[in-house]
């Protein structure tokens, strides 16, 4: 697999902001779905915002219009932007990538099948 990394997470007031980054190896050399997935606790995994190396970025509508995820293909870093943080933002959150032969990236989290170790964000009031 590709080995991801997270980083960027720590504890932010709301209405702030914050930026997570993700480290990996391999996947602007061929066609990739990257994407950012946060899980909070007692909750499903659930997707925030996904790409192709390739194709355009989508977002789950609860973070529509305050958070955008970019890709450095150069340095291989996969980021996430996170303006305007809310509580219910609280989660940790998870980088993860798939080989892909098109541009079609499910915001389904079990399809996807590399994923980093988590990095925990926690916004308070």
């Amino acid at each position: 697999g590709v080995p991801l990394v997270e980083s960027g997470g720590g504890s932010v007031q709301a209405g702030g902001s914050a930026r997570l980054s993700c480290v990996g190896s391999g996947y602007s050399e061929s066609a990739y779905c990257i994407g950012w997935f946060r899980q909070a606790p007692t909750k499903e995994r659930e997707w925030v915002a996904v790409m192709a190396t390739n194709g355009d970025p989508e977002y789950a509508d609860s973070v529509k219009g305050r958070f955008t995820i970019s890709h450095d293909a150069a340095k291989n870093i996969l980021y996430l932007q996170m303006d305007s943080l809310r509580v219910d933002d609280t989660a940790k959150y998870y980088c993860a990538a798939r080989a892909v032969s098109g541009r079609y990236c499910s915001n389904f989290w079990k399809w996807w099948n590399n994923w980093g170790q988590g990095t925990q964000v926690t916004v308070s009031s």
